[in-house]
């Protein structure tokens, strides 16, 4: 690497973009841009926090779109726009010969999704790129000792994809993934809504009831929250009052759903690094190991007790700016660019 590179950890996720160097995070954005509705040629409005903020509440002559869906790139050329204007916003594009750069991508992806993301950093201003595994990053920056030989597990519980992961001597030795997250369970809160009080919330409406109320299991606190919607018979305004009980119900089966995929983690690990596991309890990383009692929620399921890490939002571009940094500390890059 040239001796003025510098060295940017990001986590390119569903809901998130994360930027991180030298021991900061640099950027902490919605992965959000906003387009105006010219099939021909749509042009770019308004890009992350700007966009979000305009969410749900746009005119019809523009619409928000998430270029990332299920922790991979849907739209290729809204991502190198989206990673492009991040980038001048920290200067990286400013910088001499270009950032080096180690993206997360989650464990299954296939090439062509790899080579997207590397191709969409690279023309956003990146001079190298290198990916790492996302269950990986998230283990570093949970400030796991993944270079010694005992197995620890993570569980990182994304917007878009959640994964586990045993992780031992620099890599991953099991893990399964699932293409649902904390957006998953915004989509059962909506439909709950709307099967019960026969009204129509928006995502951003859904997300904050999750965040203010919500939660994994019954709380000895129930909480409250008025929202506002429109009846899906009278198609006027309207507001009820939903509680964390019905949150409770409303995400319980996405919520399995994805607890079953520490369980195929634990099934597929080897015997003596189950045992470690077992001793050392799984870490939840990512934006839903802030959603009340999931800690509960996942021993549980799993009969392994789970605990969240200190800073889950930011652990996966944390760990990916300190592999950068520092190789040895793993044998788990994927490729380079």
């Amino acid at each position: 690497m040239g001796i003025f590179a510098k060295k940017l950890g990001i986590d390119l996720g569903s809901v998130n973009v994360m930027v991180y160097s030298r021991g900061q995070i640099l950027l902490q954005e919605p992965a959000m841009v906003a387009l105006t509705t010219d099939e021909i040629q749509p042009e770019v409005r308004a890009l992350g926090q700007e966009a979000r903020d305009m969410w749900g509440r746009h005119a019809d002559d523009i619409t928000i779109v998430q270029p990332l869906k299920d922790g991979v790139i849907a739209d290729y050329e809204v991502t190198e726009a989206m990673l492009g204007y991040f980038m001048r916003k920290i200067h990286a594009r400013g910088w001499f010969r270009g950032p080096d750069v180690m993206m997360s991508v989650p464990y299954g992806v296939n090439s062509v999704e790899k080579r997207a993301v590397q191709e969409a950093a690279i023309q956003a201003g990146a001079r190298n790129v290198y990916l790492i595994h996302g269950p990986l990053a998230a283990a570093i920056g949970a400030g796991l000792p993944v270079h010694t030989p005992a197995g620890n597990m993570v569980f990182s519980l994304g917007g878009g994809v959640s994964e586990a992961a045993v992780v031992a001597m620099g890599g991953v030795v099991a893990a399964s993934t699932i293409r649902a997250g904390g957006q998953r369970l915004d989509d059962a809160i909506i439909n709950y809504v709307r099967r019960k009080y026969s009204l129509i919330i928006g995502e951003p409406t859904a997300e904050a009831v999750k965040i203010q109320i919500g939660a994994a299991v019954d709380q000895d606190q129930e909480l409250s929250m008025d929202i506002q919607g429109r009846d899906q018979v009278t198609g006027l305004p309207r507001t009820i009052t939903i509680t964390t009980s019905e949150v409770v119900e409303a995400i319980r089966e996405p919520l399995i759903m994805i607890a079953n995929v520490a369980r195929q983690t634990l099934e597929k690990t080897p015997p003596e690094l189950a045992s470690d596991v077992i001793d050392r309890g799984i870490v939840l990383t990512g934006g839903g190991a802030l959603l009340r009692g999931i800690e509960e929620f996942i021993t549980r399921h799993t009969n392994v007790p789970a605990y969240r890490a200190s800073d889950p939002l930011v652990a996966t571009a944390v760990g990916a700016g300190r592999a950068l940094e520092n190789p040895s500390l793993l044998r788990g890059i994927i490729e380079r660019a």
